[in-house]
């Protein structure tokens, strides 16, 4: 298959969606400003939604979630600071060593099961002040956990952590790449969520299908500094309302979907549970990614994903050595799901049969 060609389903992540047709002529007439300026009609518009979402005093609209991650993490933090996350955190494994290298503090990996950490291991791992050692100050849950496999973390256990974080004079931010896919598959609203952290994000470029963007909100205070990172890191846009008004209609119109995209996952798991050759586990999929591990076909993770794309056009992604993961989205229909299981069978068949 070409690489110039899109792939007939592509199941790599929620990130490849495209804007709607809808969502395109509202960003083509969206009213615009100087964002910089605090003028962009688009961008004021969506940082009150998601201020008003998440139940905070602001929101500032940023280029990507990375980038809400990591000035969320420099605001809170100084240099030499240990935080608490979990092994599979993006903050870890999808940020290039962003804290080390923009904040200069040290994350420590909690092992937690499917991404979620308990109030015990979260307790231990807070070090006794010294001298000697960093100070552990924070703590950062993502919802849902991604390499977890769509974990949604539960509202119990995110207040009993957050607890003990307020307890022990520790701040805690929330990685809500996928919090609106935890609030429509567990029926928590996000204000609801976010109220027990002092800083939350969500991704617009996910399963809301908006091409760009991330909202990082908090007190008026934070926002204030978080928009000095803006700034220092080349952030700060012009007329950004363009982009910023995708925001606005997939917050409209793009949320209760998302129990769409849910359906599409749990079939899929379902169906590949029934495939020779492939460990799934269905009871695990909450929300929009299926994990499955191909090792007994012989083959890894990325000589099977070339495979299914190149003999039938159904893109994967290689989530490690034998671990493949698949993600329903807007741009996933519940016809697709026989096609691409299908794809995945024979490519699964045929393995086993070399």
């Amino acid at each position: 298959m070409s690489t110039s060609q899109r792939p007939l389903i592509d199941l790599y992540s929620d990130t490849i969606t495209l804007p709607t047709a809808a969502m395109r002529t509202f960003m083509a007439e969206a009213p615009v400003g100087d964002e910089q300026k605090g003028e962009d009609p688009s961008v004021n518009e969506l940082t009150a939604m998601a201020a008003e979402l998440l139940g905070k005093e602001a929101a500032v609209f940023l280029p990507s979630g990375t980038m809400c991650n990591e000035i969320a993490l420099a605001v809170h933090s100084r240099p030499g600071d240990e935080i608490l996350a979990d092994a599979t955190a993006h903050i870890i494994n999808y940020e290039v060593g962003g804290p080390a290298a923009l904040s200069g503090i040290n994350v420590r990996a909690l092992e937690g099961d499917r991404g979620v950490f308990t109030a015990e291991q979260f307790r231990a791992a807070i070090r006794t002040p010294s001298r000697y050692a960093p100070a552990t100050t924070g703590v950062v849950i993502e919802q849902t956990s991604n390499a977890g496999g769509g974990t949604v973390w539960p509202l119990e256990r995110i207040e009993e952590i957050t607890a003990i974080a307020r307890e022990r004079g520790m701040w805690a931010h929330m990685d809500g790449a996928r919090l609106l896919n935890a609030s429509v598959a567990s029926g928590v609203d996000a204000r609801t969520y976010a109220s027990h952290f002092d800083s939350v994000f969500i991704d617009l470029s996910k399963g809301l299908g908006a091409p760009v963007g991330g909202l990082l909100a908090g007190t008026q205070e934070f926002i204030d500094s978080a928009w000095r990172l803006k700034q220092r890191w080349g952030g700060a846009m012009r007329q950004a309302g363009v982009i910023a008004s995708a925001g606005v209609y997939a917050l409209r119109h793009h949320v209760d979907r998302l129990a769409d995209d849910h359906a599409n996952a749990r079939l899929l798991a379902t169906e590949l549970a029934k495939i020779e050759g492939l460990e799934v586990h269905p009871e695990h999929v909450e929300t929009n990614i299926v994990l499955f591990d191909v090792s007994a076909t012989g083959l890894t993770a990325a000589e099977f994903g070339a495979r299914t794309i190149e003999e039938h056009g159904v893109r994967v992604s290689v989530f490690g050595p034998t671990t493949v993961r698949v993600v329903t989205h807007l741009d996933v229909t519940a016809e697709q799901i026989p096609t691409a299981v299908k794809a995945i069978a024979e490519v699964t068949a045929s393995a086993l049969a070399a």
